[in-house]
């Protein structure tokens, strides 16, 4: 493996541990896109980048959570409570999604990507919130929630965060408590969305050295490496630099991003 290889995965962490930190934005978001241009430039199978994006992305966010929920629930915004009863649906439907993505072809899961990043940049470009409207859901509800983040969570590989901060402030939960139970049902996404994603593919053909099922280790080990280094840091710039404006341009961003990836489906 070359050493331009290994710097280039531990630039993807760099950048994508800065931007969760400054931004509060899922690593997924970041890490999948990155992901993909890397694979393209490494030569990996056209048919297996997305898929491998995906298992990998997820894979890095089981050891990228872990810092983020624990600092959370040191500052009491974990509601353990409903983690508990949503965490049940978020297992089954994040590793039956994983199961869903294995058998999709690469063209889609990238177009269903693309709509997903266009929904989350309008929502930060806009800071669209629902309205507190309603009670949480009893356990039949709940558990359908979390079936429905978990399979979408692993169709474009992030931590649900997107998903489940709106249902929980949709269902009257404060939105700094929101954020922090959010951080907490990140992690069983990620252990659900990477043992599915290497259950899907152990053993398979056509994959690049060092690979464990759709989990491509050196960029997992770099990303994890380099942006449990950088978010600090990112966390650290959140208080001295406008985020609010920078989440506009970010947003803008992810725009363009989204529709690279749809302009290289079509054309």
């Amino acid at each position: 493996m070359s050493v331009e290889i290994i710097v280039m995965y531990l630039v993807v962490g760099l950048i994508a541990g800065v931007l969760a930190g400054l931004l509060g934005v899922g690593g997924g978001v970041v890490i999948v896109p990155m992901l993909v241009f890397c694979f393209t430039k490494q030569s990996i199978q056209p048919d297996q980048i997305m898929h491998i994006a995906l298992g990998t992305s997820l894979a890095s966010i089981i050891f990228t959570s872990i810092s983020s929920f624990m600092a959370h629930h040191k500052r009491g915004a974990v509601e353990w409570v409903i983690v508990k009863r949503i965490v049940p649906g978020i297992l089954i439907g994040t590793f039956a999604g994983t199961f869903v993505a294995s058998r999709l072809p690469t063209a889609f899961l990238k177009g269903f990507f693309c709509l997903f990043l266009f929904v989350v940049a309008t929502q930060m470009l806009f800071n669209k919130k629902p309205s507190a409207s309603r009670d949480l859901p009893g356990t039949g509800g709940m558990f359908g929630m979390g079936s429905l983040i978990g399979v979408v969570s692993a169709l474009v590989g992030i931590g649900g965060g997107s998903l489940s901060v709106p249902f929980m402030i949709w269902c009257n939960v404060a939105a700094h408590r929101a954020i922090g139970t959010s951080a907490a049902i990140g992690f069983p996404i990620a252990i659900a969305g990477a043992a599915g994603y290497i259950v899907n593919n152990l053993g398979g053909t056509d994959l690049p050295p060092y690979s464990l099922g759709f989990v491509y280790l050196p960029a997992l080990v770099g990303i994890v490496c380099a942006s449990m280094l950088t978010a600090p840091i990112g966390v650290k710039l959140a208080h001295a630099l406008p985020v609010d404006k920078l989440k506009r341009i970010f947003a803008l961003f992810l725009y363009a991003v989204a529709a690279k990836m749809a302009w290289s489906l079509i054309f």
